[in-house]
């Protein structure tokens, strides 16, 4: 197991390369001189030459690239354009509001939306089915800012239940903030991953080895829960690790909304500011989690299901 992961890790390395290169073409190259995008295309050629200097956008473009290289080794993307605060500490305070979204929702969801969806395969084809699935396909069809809204206006305008938006840096105050934001979290996620993981669930039940031991007279929840369930867990494990970015970086619009100053809001003011340095690093990041999530899903299916080889 351990030659196999490291193995994996060492597999990753090219990758990370290719993909470090086309960030840095997309925003250093295709994008032109980061230096107008600043100052402006009539700013005092002395200051543009300062500013070129300073960001290192005087160097050919081989050192510029290699520099971007050591920054996602060190973790140190400089500083920011529009607040000039080190993108390393604003990505390091915006960590601790953002997993304290993401963690609670994600998990509560995940379990939610498999124990959901092994009640309606149980009861397949029956009304308990139906329903699920017809409030699923609902749920799916409403965008997320219905749910903001919903809940902004409903929930904590009208009813009181929550505050609309706000953030405490100390526990448990911060929790009464969080609340609203995790459920909308949770609503939004559950109609599509109930749909995906009941229709992992079923096709199991199609398998020989089911028929297998229902014919040995295992009683039904013991097929699901003890052979049905393990079985299923290769897509959903797939499904659940592609959202390990969402930990980090939580919901761009729920934070947005509710003021939650988490990496989600750094992105969307680094956007509207049109901070670039602030957009590669946080590309960057999403990039090498996507990464690290695929590696992780690869190892995690060789701990629940034997039939994959380590290769």
């Amino acid at each position: 197991m351990w030659i196999y992961i490291i193995r994996k890790m060492f597999s990753t390395v090219p990758i990370i390369f290719g993909v470090a290169l086309i960030i840095f073409v997309l925003f250093n190259m295709v994008g032109g001189d980061p230096t107008y995008q600043m100052l402006g295309k009539h700013a005092n050629p002395k200051l543009i030459a300062e500013i070129r200097h300073e960001y290192g956008f005087d160097q050919p473009k081989y050192i510029q690239f290699f520099e971007y290289l050591k920054q996602i080794a060190t973790f140190d993307y400089g500083r920011s354009y529009a607040t000039r605060q080190r993108i390393s500490e604003m990505i390091s305070n915006g960590i601790a509001p953002s997993l304290s979204l993401a963690i609670p929702a994600f998990f509560l969801g995940t379990l939610l939306a498999i124990s959901i969806s092994l009640l309606v395969a149980y009861y397949r084809g029956k009304w308990i089915d139906k329903v699920f699935v017809f409030g699923c396909v609902f749920g799916m069809s409403l965008p997320s800012l219905a749910y903001i809204l919903f809940g902004q206006y409903f929930l904590a305008y009208k009813k009181g239940w929550f505050p609309i938006s706000g953030y405490e840096t100390t526990w448990p105050d911060r929790l009464e903030y969080l609340l609203m934001p995790m459920f909308i979290w949770i609503a939004v996620s559950l109609g599509y991953d109930v749909r995906f993981f009941r229709t992992a669930i079923l096709e199991e039940t199609n398998q020989d080895y089911v028929r297998t031991a229902r014919a040995k007279g295992l009683n039904e929840p013991r097929v699901f829960f003890k052979h049905v369930l393990k079985n299923s867990m290769v897509p959903i494990i797939t499904n659940v690790v592609i959202e390990i970015p969402l930990l980090i970086l939580g919901s761009f619009l729920l934070e947005s909304f509710f003021g939650i100053p988490g990496l989600g809001s750094i992105t969307i003011d680094a956007v509207h500011n049109s901070d670039f340095p602030v957009i590669k690093a946080m590309s960057t990041l999403i990039s090498l989690l996507f990464i690290l999530g695929n590696m992780v899903t690869d190892i995690l299916y060789t701990l629940v299901d034997p039939r994959v080889s380590l290769e």
